[in-house]
């Protein structure tokens, strides 16, 4: 073992121990941070605005601070963009994550000095926590590459602008910085396609350990070195050890991973956001990510089913059930009040707490109430996949309302497969079985002939990616959107049918 590898296990144990203590008290941590928030808040724009100075209990938080969504806040926002000190937090913000808001344009998270302290560490202590719990550290030694965007920066009056991933590669710790790769000028390219080409050949004679990303982006990843090199992921990485993810459930997507690799790899599930870093996978032997509740956020969660409801009720850790769908509320030290992240969490366990992601708030399909979920559709894709020989590369989901022939309306699954189904009614009735299983109100409009059961379009090979290239979402962090309530995505997808 290294001195390197030695010093990581080191490290890793007391970093463990250290969480331990704000996971033992959980109350008590959320309420620290409340407050602290609150006192740092009550000098700003934003706290002058909302009485911050008579905020000393949740209950006075949620009679003064309405839940607000970007579109909401983007008064404020825009202060901080224009250069005014003092807005939503203490002074100016460092960065301004910029993304590309689905309803809002463009958009601009504050990213200060204390956040993104708390977003470095959050990567780093997954890692440890593998370390810890597996003992497991000589893959310190070799090669890491996380596949992001752009580190290139720009400047909007004197605050630096740029993704986050992009940012965020500015705080790669100097232990790492022989370790990472791909190259910085590589790592500039813009052109996605372009990018992984170079990233392959920068890549495919090294001694890889860490591979981490989007796992569709990883996988076209993965398919261009195979295609170079002609060899499994696994031979020609011997000691890849981890591959690190978070943006999208990583299950349907597993498969063709292993198949790709040759061999079953570690994973660490991520829940980062421009936003914050919300939670992470600190154990290999359960299920759920840790959410992070000393880290600068104070959480607040609303059931999806009471969401749209006046009486919809903001709820603190301490109120949450397991196995509960909620829209989950966030306060921050970037100056983020009472913010609706548009993500839906489950909790899998309250001791700890952890979650998994189980949607977005927008996305979804409701057109005959039935309220169907991402972590549903993406659930009976991975059972289906197993239960036969199918291997798929990306899907969407849309309801068909109006379909030809007076026949009854559907739920449309459009599905780019890697390989074919060899029975694919045996697909489709394993797929449509597992929702109803899930789902209770599919399940009625089925039985009561509301809905006939879903039916699959297949998307030519590559479809998918010529479909977010044609939308200027090629690669970094976008991802195809799972499901949605009307026949938007649907719509643009009609060219690209195999």
């Amino acid at each position: 073992m290294s001195l390197k590898a030695f010093a990581a296990k080191i490290f890793a144990k007391r970093i463990v121990a250290k969480t331990q203590k704000w996971v033992q008290n959980p109350h008590k941590t959320q309420q620290r941070v409340f407050k602290e928030l609150v006192a740092k808040g009550a000098g700003t724009k934003f706290g002058q605005d909302h009485d911050f100075n008579s905020i000393s209990t949740h209950q006075d938080f949620v009679q003064r601070v309405p839940v607000r969504d970007y579109e909401e806040l983007k008064s404020y926002v825009h202060g901080v963009v224009d250069g005014e000190p003092d807005i939503l937090w203490s002074g100016k913000p460092l960065y301004f994550a910029k993304t590309s808001g689905t309803t809002s344009g463009a958009k601009y998270i504050p990213i200060t000095k204390e956040s993104i302290k708390h977003q470095v560490e959050a990567s780093r202590n997954a890692i440890l926590s593998y370390i810890d719990e597996t003992g497991r550290a000589d893959f310190v030694d070799g090669k890491m590459i996380f596949l992001q965007g752009s580190p290139e920066l720009t400047e909007k009056n004197g605050i630096k602008l740029g993704r986050l991933s992009g940012i965020s590669a500015h705080y790669v710790p100097n232990y790492l910085q022989k370790n990472r790769l791909p190259s910085w000028e590589t790592n500039c390219i813009e052109d996605w396609e372009t990018k992984v080409n170079t990233i392959v050949e920068e890549t495919k004679d090294e001694d890889m350990t860490v591979i981490a990303g989007i796992p569709s982006w990883v996988q076209m990843y993965f398919e261009k070195l195979k295609e170079k090199t002609n060899r499994n992921i696994g031979d020609l990485f011997p000691n890849f050890e981890l591959f690190i993810y978070g943006g999208v459930n990583y299950e349907p997507y597993r498969k063709k991973f292993e198949e790709l690799i040759g061999r079953k790899v570690a994973s660490i599930e991520l829940f980062p956001a421009s936003e914050g870093f919300f939670a992470y996978q600190e154990s290999q032997k359960d299920k759920g990510m840790l959410l992070l509740l000393d880290s600068g956020i104070f959480y607040e969660f609303i059931r999806v089913d009471d969401f749209h409801k006046e009486e919809g009720k903001r709820l603190t850790i301490e109120q949450v059930e397991k196995d509960v769908d909620y829209v989950m509320i966030i306060s921050t030290n970037a100056g983020l009040w009472a913010y609706n992240l548009g993500d839906t969490v489950r909790f899998v366990s309250l001791r700890p707490y952890k979650v998994i992601v189980s949607g977005r708030v927008k996305h979804f399909i409701s057109a005959f109430g039935e309220h169907v979920i991402a972590k549903e559709v993406e659930e009976a894709m991975q059972k289906a996949m197993n239960a036969t020989d199918a291997k798929m590369n990306e899907f969407t989901v849309a309801p068909q309302i109006t379909p030809e022939n007076e026949e009854l309306p559907y739920h449309e699954w459009f599905v780019e497969f890697e390989k074919e189904p060899s029975d694919i009614n045996t697909f489709k009735r394993i797929l449509d079985e597992s929702l109803q299983q899930q789902n209770s109100y599919y399940f009625d409009l089925i039985e009561g002939k509301v809905l006939q059961p879903l039916k699959i379009t297949p998307i030519k090979k590559n479809g998918f990616k010529e479909y977010m290239k044609s939308m200027g979402k090629l690669g970094g962090q976008n991802k195809v959107q799972r499901l949605a309530n009307d026949r938007s995505v649907a719509d643009k997808l009609k060219e690209f049918i195999a």
